[in-house]
């Protein structure tokens, strides 16, 4: 018996066997498409809330709002009362 391959391939079916298909290719492009697409606009359209500010610099302690760690005038809104119960 000889030691050589039992069918000769190709050189270019080998390295068509390790490539992903096509329409994966494909899917994942337009995934990134989408994701860029979106990241894009929602930097052009800015904060989606008032008073939302950017991470650049300054460095706090991230609590945001008015200080005393309620997140930004919650206890401002009608009908809302704090450990009352009712």
């Amino acid at each position: 018996m000889t030691d050589g391959p039992l069918s000769p391939r190709p050189v270019g079916v080998t390295a068509r066997r390790f490539l992903p298909p096509p329409a994966l290719c494909g899917f994942l492009l337009l995934l990134v498409l989408v994701f860029a697409v979106s990241y894009a606009v929602g930097t052009a359209a800015g904060p989606v809330a008032p008073g939302m500010h950017g991470t650049g610099g300054s460095g706090g302690s991230g609590g945001g709002g008015d200080g005393d760690g309620t997140g930004g005038g919650m206890e401002d809104m009608p009908g809302m009362s704090h450990g009352s119960g009712e």
